[in-house]
């Protein structure tokens, strides 16, 4: 079954400890939290603090996706304030540091992924598929909400999940940036295993129809 990520980064955060609520109640599998540095993605959103209360409001899986330079300054902050996969950017930071997050992240017991932007070639995962849970495809560019689904990253999807099959099978492709309704099961066929939806979902009133509308166009492919 498809798993659905719920991005923090569309909630209202006057009522976040509701809004994760509902999300959690109407089956959402996976909490993503969007954390920027106003550095290496242009805008700044929220940071350790947040996670904290996150994990002391939910038990929900947290997706923590780090959009900050040179994040292994901050692995071990991350996963003890309690994130449960930790994903960093291919290009935050030179491969082999990134390579040591990865592995700081595994020594606290934490999952890992890594993430890349939409012109980074698909070819640029394969140092770290042998090494991570997760690969994220971002189908708009990192640093906003509310984008528009870039189309020209479906074959991207589809070769990652190519690489992962042959390299890592247990690795799962997630993808984040202007999934909704229509653009879900393009996602799916082309190769995702988890949809990150942020407005798909914040954005309604009734989650539990939102979370719902996503899987009826995807669980059946």
């Amino acid at each position: 079954m498809i798993k659905i990520a719920p991005s923090i980064l569309a909630a209202d955060f006057t009522r976040l400890g509701a809004e994760v609520a509902e999300v959690e109640a109407a089956g959402a599998d996976y909490l993503h939290v969007d954390v920027m540095d106003g550095m290496f993605v242009p805008n700044i959103s929220i940071g350790i603090p947040v996670l904290k209360s996150l994990r002391k409001a939910t038990d929900m899986f947290l997706d923590v996706h780090l959009m900050i330079e040179r994040p292994l300054r901050y692995v071990e902050a991350f996963c003890e304030a309690g994130a449960d996969l930790v994903n960093f950017h291919i290009e935050a930071d030179a491969q082999e540091n990134i390579i040591q997050a990865i592995a700081a992240a595994k020594a606290l017991g934490k999952k890992t992924g890594v993430t890349l932007k939409p012109h980074t070639p698909a070819e640029a995962v394969m140092h770290f598929l042998p090494l991570v849970d997760l690969i994220l495809v971002m189908t708009v560019e990192p640093g906003f909400g509310g984008q528009s689904f870039m189309y020209e990253q479906l074959p991207k999807i589809s070769k990652i999940r190519e690489l992962a099959d042959t390299l890592a099978p247990m690795c799962e492709v997630e993808v984040d940036g202007g999934i909704d309704a229509v653009t879900a099961p393009l996602a799916v066929e082309a190769g995702a295993d988890v949809l990150v939806a942020g407005s798909a979902v914040f954005g309604r009133s009734d989650r539990a129809a939102a979370i719902a509308e996503l899987r009826k166009y995807t669980d059946s492919m």
